[in-house]
């Protein structure tokens, strides 16, 4: 990735589009994790994209690309939310048919929805994105020492949520 994202800084539209291609189904899950409605996932990435490419020559190490790109990705989510343009997720009633391909366990998802967004983003950027807590820590403009408390705090919500879960199902 850092070859790319060198080739990228020089110019290279080519070595640009390939690095993106290689990092939209990461975005795409980041963002649904904060918004509700595609169309702003949409919006988001691609306002992601063009400040990506903007401001590519400020990323001071090219091993930081990826941290970089989802710092930019979450602060473009919440300009949306505070557009008015989305309703947090919070504010979300999902649909029970929702299906979504990226999440081989539907039930593991729906519990995780169910977690407020300070906690599920954590634990999306940590558990699905492979995230460092450093590298969240960056990401959310937080302390690792809030990153491994909602880390914590969130895999306990979970846990009961899922539990809960169960035994209404049961």
């Amino acid at each position: 990735m850092e070859k790319l994202v060198n080739m990228a800084k020089r110019g290279d539209t080519e070595a640009f589009t390939q690095l993106m291609q290689s990092q939209m189904q990461n975005m795409y899950k980041t963002a649904r994790s904060i918004l509700s409605q595609d169309e702003d996932v949409a919006d988001a990435i691609s306002d992601t994209i063009l400040a990506c490419w903007e401001q590519l020559g400020s990323l001071k190490h090219d091993g930081y690309f990826r941290t970089w790109m989802t710092r930019i990705l979450v602060n473009k989510c919440y300009d949306l939310i505070r557009a008015n343009k989305t309703v947090a997720w919070e504010d979300y009633i999902p649909d029970p048919a929702y299906r979504e391909q990226e999440y081989e366990n539907i039930e593991w998802k729906q519990t995780l929805d169910s977690l407020s967004e300070k906690y599920r983003l954590i634990m999306m950027l940590y558990y699905v994105e492979g995230f460092k807590v450093s590298e969240i820590s960056q990401i959310l403009d937080l302390s690792e020492g809030t990153v491994k408390s909602r880390l914590s705090r969130g895999r306990d919500r979970l846990t009961e949520a899922f539990e809960l879960r169960q035994r209404r199902a049961n």
